[in-house]
């Protein structure tokens, strides 16, 4: 058998599920949602009001006249919402131009066939006003009359009479605002008339007596106080209405923030229909029937309020157009143009702020001690002090809530120019459930009129145990209770309903009972206050008769009780006073238009003002409640739908939404990049740089921090019915921004120099480590992947950087720079020999997609500039990180297409010429000549070589680009080796490769190895693959296995592959010349290369003038890299420094030591700068013959001897 389960149970095991943790826990900044709403209505409008039967018999009938007059207030509250959200339809009419337009029948028919329905209303509304009208002067008459003006009114009734007074002001402002409405009406009585619609003198009286009431301003008001001054008193009426929203309003006997703005509306135009040829609210204020001077104040302090909808009405407007206003006018201070605090809502903010944390608090402080002890027990076992302090907490917060929304309706409706937006929301989440315990007043009097009225509500609300009343009470024979106390038994209930009402549900409402009902309420009000009233209809007041204590127990009831409606109504009222749906509408401005926009910029809407001002202040502590503003959307979608009932309202709604919310993922994106992307670059920037420029007095900024991690959390934000995953659109945009930073740093990179990569490697890095920390909150492409998109080489061998370092290599740092050995660095020649290269213009950037901000990219750009005027290993180990094996590979080659083309081509035809004018025989000089005679002979020898005019600029210039090419390979082999290295060292414990330990004396280092092995065995990555993962991943893991220990093993060399390679260019007869005379060598030919290359050190050791710039200066040492390249290449070193004219003439100079000026050349300073280069080419000589011979063999090389006959002497060999 299935178990039964209680309501109670039901109802906690609902409650858990809000504990239930949701799979993407996201966290609740956005108001709950409200897809399924639940509204008990309690208000019958008096339905059940025959159900009273022990109540006073004219209350019930009073009740029949309230139950007719709030159907005619809703049905006003229909017209003023028809009036309200008029839109002109006879502008989008075609209209008829000229009386012979063919199709001007058609288009009245059609006219007359869309305005009918229109006009039909608008009649209506007519009529309803003469009814409206006609109706509340029969009341006034009624209660104005002479007899009844001695007689109780209820407070209830009174207030009714002040809605309808609110009611007529709403109608007849919206009829003056509406143009529309007359031009509609307008177009509609041409084409009927044109069409002889009206035909009967009723209709065309009907329709004129329209026209005058749309065209005449405030007729309502004027229909109104022409019927209200023939009535004689109606002023003393008027005056208890207006006295009495004085007295709700002073003492707050308000909660919605409409109650409250009706209350002073009634006051204004009550005046204002006192005010007239009959009355004088001068004379009745001195009279002491109305009270100005708390009006004046009340108007001071709130000067404008909302009307209906945008609109708004100055309060002071009903007292300056009243009747006596200018014979008065320094009585009221109201009138004046100075703006209220009140609209300052800046200055309240403290305060709302203090009132919001104290509610917060108390109501999370009863919110845990309910969850700690008020878990598991029954409503009923509640004391009344628990219930009376629930009953206060939710009146608390209601009114909190109403008192704030109405601060931002009233500040809005002022137009002020900014409005602060405050971040917050009350949910008052305690049950309505209020105090309904404790016996009524138990008053004795003598008078029978005050003892049939407390029977009456003895009976009608009273809740006996058992459904019946005790027997033995001493009230009902008019005996006084015992001094111990008489004690009413009555059932515990959070809610209860009475005997009373359990009857009137079954037969009303085939109901079961249970809640109170507003005629329930109503009744006990008024015949309380019946009894407490200062008239009673007899010269002696009902209040003469009741004791003082008993007098206030039922004032302080009567005060509270006034709350019980809306607290039962709990959700309702909730809504109500947090409504802000008003801040969208725009009808009255949109009015005043007339038909040349159709709705208003974003720019000018409310909810996307604040949004946007969260957005663009990026306050942290506001930046969580971005999306209540937006949740204002919401509210008057459902205004639009339930209340004005307009489709055409939500789809602009609609409309204004999809693209608010565009722009605001926009903006929220944009701010968030720029945040991680100021927070990647705050953390890379170097803290030493930060100190001293702090040091220096240049502060750089620290990041701000916010708090963007609770929006990006957001994965059902619901907007309009819609659910929508705000961290996939913010991802999709991010993602999109990540890519933009990528390309606009190669972008960057692109447009200038090979010295910029460094520049393009620090922006890199803080692209990777702003998808780092964004990738924490969100789902992003691999960084690699979006690198390879930006740097187009997803399928394409080589990307944009690889093309542009080649274009740079080629294009400006072969022919353009000298490189120093001393210091290992590239720099630019002082002396171009090519033209300047053109690059492209620079990308227009943003900082967030550079270095983050503004002072960052200040502070890299400061760094960056250390890396301007040079290349070197720094910039060759970003170009290695950067362009990796595939791209080096690229560069590499097409170098040696350069190489090969120089060396074929113009170094050639050069080699060739030179040769020509190159002495055939050139013997090396005995010492005996000394120095300044070796210097003069090579000098005369040489002379056509040093010359020759194209030999320091053109043939330089072309050897210095191999040997910058040369140079580029050299160094980028050894910075890839330094990463290789670095590689193999961090994967070394990986593939169980572990350093040899120290081994103590009588310690085995195989036994110490094989434990430390087994130590580290868990790292050992191949077996761990092999054991736990796929075939595909075991294959790729041996692979990458296999290469990192050949690597390690081969010692690759991809310089030595160059020079091999180089070396096959050098194929031409005229670099190795003929085969030697003697079979061994050439000695004193000049028919080799080695020869020529002397003579060109011999020119270039030439020391030169002060002026003039030195070789080192115009090609650096690119020039002899690329000539002992050729050498070495061709086997020619040790000839070249056997035989070098330079070396002889050093040597020769160190051994006699003379200096003297030998056609003018120093003899001294040509020696020094042979000395230097010597050494300088040993040096190089000695690097590519250890890159050249370090694949012949890992022992030492072999030495091939060749035997020759001794020479024999001339006087021998005859013999």
């Amino acid at each position: 058998m299935t178990a039964q389960v209680t309501l109670e149970d039901a109802l906690s095991n609902v409650d858990l599920l809000e504990e239930l943790p949701l799979p993407d826990q996201q966290p609740c900044i956005e108001p709950p949602p409200s897809s399924l709403l639940y509204q008990p209505n309690f208000n019958t409008n008096f339905e059940d009001r025959n159900a009273f039967v022990t109540g006073i018999a004219r209350y019930i009938e009073q009740a029949t006249v309230h139950s007719n007059m709030n159907e005619m207030l809703e049905e006003g509250q229909e017209y003023a919402i028809m009036l309200y959200t008029w839109r002109s339809c006879s502008r989008a009419i075609p209209q008829v131009k000229c009386n012979e337009q063919p199709n001007r029948v058609e288009i009245y028919e059609k006219t007359v066939e869309v305005l009918e329905p229109e006009v039909t209303k608008l009649m209506n509304f007519m009529y309803f006003q003469r009814n409206a009208i006609e109706r509340f002067c029969g009341e006034v008459k009624r209660l104005c009359h002479a007899e009844r003006r001695k007689d109780f009114v209820s407070e209830a009734y009174l207030i009714t009479l002040g809605k309808f007074i609110n009611m007529f002001a709403v109608l007849d402002e919206l009829k003056n605002m509406k143009c529309s409405v007359k031009n509609d009406h307008s177009a509609y009585k041409r084409a009927a008339q044109f069409l002889r619609k009206m035909a009967d003198p009723q209709s065309i009286q009907e329709s004129q007596n329209l026209s005058m009431f749309l065209a005449n301003h405030n007729k309502i008001t004027q229909s109104l106080q022409q019927q209200l001054e023939v009535i004689p008193g109606y002023e003393e009426l008027l005056a208890d209405i207006v006295n009495l929203c004085i007295d709700y309003y002073e003492n707050k006997m308000y909660l919605t923030p409409s109650e409250k703005h009706m209350l002073l509306k009634v006051m204004g135009f009550g005046l204002y229909l006192m005010d007239g040829s009959v009355s004088n609210i001068y004379k009745l204020d001195a009279k002491k029937r109305i009270n100005l001077s708390k009006i004046d104040k009340f108007f001071k302090q709130l000067q404008v309020v909302p009307l209906f909808g945008d609109m708004q009405i100055e309060l002071a407007r009903y007292i300056k157009t009243s009747a006596h206003y200018e014979e008065n006018k320094s009585r009221w201070t109201c009138t004046s143009s100075s703006s209220s605090p009140q609209y300052n809502i800046c200055e309240q903010m403290i305060q709302i702020r203090d009132d919001h944390m104290r509610f917060i608090s108390e109501l999370a402080r009863y919110s845990n001690s309910e969850v700690v002890t008020g878990s598991g027990r029954q409503e009923a076992q509640k004391t009344d002090a628990e219930y009376r302090k629930l009953f206060d907490l939710s009146l608390q917060g209601l009114q909190l809530l109403s008192q704030w929304s109405a601060h931002v309706m009233e500040v809005v409706m002022q137009k002020c120019n900014k409005i602060c937006y405050f971040g917050g929301e009350i949910r008052i989440s305690a049950s309505e459930n209020m105090c309904q315990n404790g016996s009524l007043v138990r008053a004795h009097s003598p008078a029978l009129l005050v003892l049939s009225v407390l029977q009456a509500i003895r009976k009608t609300v009273c809740d006996w145990e058992g459904g019946r009343e005790p027997f033995n009470d001493p009230a009902l024979r008019g005996e006084k209770d015992p001094k111990s106390g008489f004690d009413v038994k009555v059932p515990r209930r959070a809610v209860g309903p009475s005997s009373t009402q359990v009857i009137c549900n079954v037969l009303l409402f085939n109901g079961s009972g249970g809640g109170i009902f507003f005629l329930h309420l109503y009744m006990v009000r008024t015949m309380l206050e019946s009894l407490i009233a200062d008239k009673s209809g007899s010269k002696k007041t009902l209040r003469s008769s009741l004791e003082g204590p008993t007098i206030l127990d039922i004032e302080k009831f009567h005060r509270e009780s006034f709350f019980y409606t809306h607290l039962i109504n709990f959700s309702e009222t909730l809504q109500q006073c947090c409504d802000l749906s008003q801040l969208w509408f725009r009808e009255f401005f949109l009015e005043l238009t007339m038909g040349r926009r159709i709705q208003f910029p974003i720019e000018m809407s409310m909810p996307w003002i604040l949004t946007d001002h969260i957005l663009e202040t990026k306050e942290a502590s506001m930046m969580e409640y971005v999306l209540y503003s937006l949740d204002l959307y919401n509210d008057s979608a459902h205004y639009a739908l339930t209340k004005f009932k307009k489709q055409f309202l939500y789809d602009e709604i609609e409309a204004e939404v999809n693209l608010c919310f565009d722009q605001f993922v926009y903006k929220l994106a944009d701010q968030i990049f720029g945040y991680y992307k100021v927070m990647a670059g705050s953390l890379l920037l170097d803290k030493r740089l930060r100190s001293e420029c702090k040091n220096q007095g240049a502060t750089i900024p620290l990041l701000t921090s916010n708090r963007y991690e609770t929006l990006l959390k957001q994965r059902h934000v619901q907007l309009l019915g819609r659910s929508i995953d705000l961290n996939r659109l913010i991802t999709q945009r991010i993602s999109a921004a990540m890519y933009k930073s990528l390309e606009l740093s190669i972008g960057r990179f692109e447009s200038e120099d090979l010295t910029s990569i460094v520049e393009l490697d620090g922006l890199v890095e803080i692209n990777k480590m702003t998808h780092k920390l964004l990738s924490r909150y969100m789902t992003l492409d691999s960084f690699d992947a979006m690198f390879r998109e930006a740097n187009h080489n997803v399928s394409a061998p080589y990307g944009r950087i690889t093309l542009h370092v080649f274009w740079e290599l080629n294009y400006d740092f072969l022919p353009n720079y000298c490189y120093n050995g001393s210091t290992n660095r590239f720099v630019r020649t002082v002396l171009p020999f090519s033209q300047e290269f053109q690059r492209d213009k620079q990308p227009n950037a943003q900082p967030q997609y550079l270095h983050g901000s503004k002072a960052l990219n200040l502070a890299y750009s400061s760094i960056y500039s250390n890396y301007r005027n040079f290349v070197g290993p720094p910039h060759f180990k970003v170009i290695c990180r950067l362009l990796g094996y595939q791209g080096i590979a690229v560069v590499m080659e097409e170098l040696l297409k350069v190489v090969k083309s120089l060396l074929q081509g113009t170094i050639l035809q050069y080699v060739k010429t030179l040769m020509e004018v190159m002495p055939k025989i050139c013997r090396l000089p005995r010492h005996e000549y000394g120095s300044p005679g070796i210097l003069e002979f090579f000098h005369h020898q040489l002379k056509d070589i040093v010359e020759y005019a194209e030999l320091k600029t053109v043939c330089f210039q072309n050897l210095r680009e191999v040997g910058n090419a040369i140079l580029f390979c050299l160094l980028i082999e050894q910075s890839l080796s330094l990463e290789e290295v670095c590689d193999l060292l961090h994967a070394a414990p990986f593939q169980n490769i572990l350093p040899r330990v120290h081994v103590k004396e009588g310690e085995r280092l195989d036994a110490k190895m094989k434990r430390l092995e087994s130590k580290y065995a868990p790292l050992h990555l191949v077996p761990l693959i092999e054991r736990l993962g796929t075939p595909q991943q075991i294959a790729i893991a041996r692979e990458g296995d296999l290469l990192t220990k050949e690597r390690l093993c081969c010692g690759l060399s991809m310089f030595e592959v160059i020079l091999t390679r180089i070396r096959t260019f050098l194929d031409d007869p005229i670099w190795r010349g003929p085969l030697p005379s003697n079979g061994v060598m050439h000695v004193d030919e000049c028919v080799e290369f080695h020869r020529l290359w002397s003579a060109m050190q011999f020119v270039y050791c030439i020391p030169v003038g002060t002026h003039e710039f030195t070789v080192e200066q115009c090609f650096g040492d690119g020039l002899h890299w690329a000539g002992c390249m050729i050498i070495v290449l061709l086997g020619q070193q040790r000839r070249f420094d056997v035989l070098d004219f330079c070396y002889h003439l050093l040597k020769v100079q160190k051994h006699d030591g003379k200096d003297e000026v030998i056609k003018n050349v120093p003899l001294k300073k040509m020696v020094e700068r042979i000395r230097k280069f010597q050494i300088l080419n040993d040096e190089i000589i000695a690097t590519l013959d250890k890159y050249l011979k370090s694949g012949d063999g890992e022992g030492t090389p072999v030495e091939h001897v060749r035997c020759f006959q001794p020479p024999i002497h001339q006087s021998l060999a005859s013999n």
